[in-house]
């Protein structure tokens, strides 16, 4: 009787362990599975909206990247940068550094 419930023991333990690392596997295989959704993205189902992936998320913030880059360099007159120059133009025009200089910076054009 004792050697039977020895045995009985040690497969339980041995279930039980087995158990165990299976149920992490099935976990962690869960985690990959939705991290692989996440990256890939997923399609549009009836009543739920598309998800886009990993790579379409990238793209959509290079794109608006070089929006704001397109800000921030002098160009044709359309860029923050231009109106911000134009600004401090205007500003050393009409506030001279020194006051007592008769001639000031040449007027800037008054363009809208």
């Amino acid at each position: 009787m004792l050697l039977w419930g020895g045995v009985a023991s040690v497969v339980l333990a041995v279930v039980a362990g087995v158990w165990r690392v299976l149920r992490g596997l099935l976990h962690l295989g869960g985690r990959v599975n939705e991290f692989m959704d996440d990256w890939a993205g997923e399609p549009e189902r009836p009543g739920v909206p598309a998800r886009p992936g990993v790579m379409e998320r990238v793209s959509g913030i290079e794109e608006r990247l070089s929006r704001v880059e397109h800000e921030l360099y002098p160009n044709s007159g359309g860029s923050l940068r231009d109106a911000v120059d134009l600004a401090n133009q205007r500003l050393a025009w009409l506030c001279p550094d020194h006051p007592d200089e008769e001639d000031g910076p040449p007027a800037p054009p008054l363009t809208s």
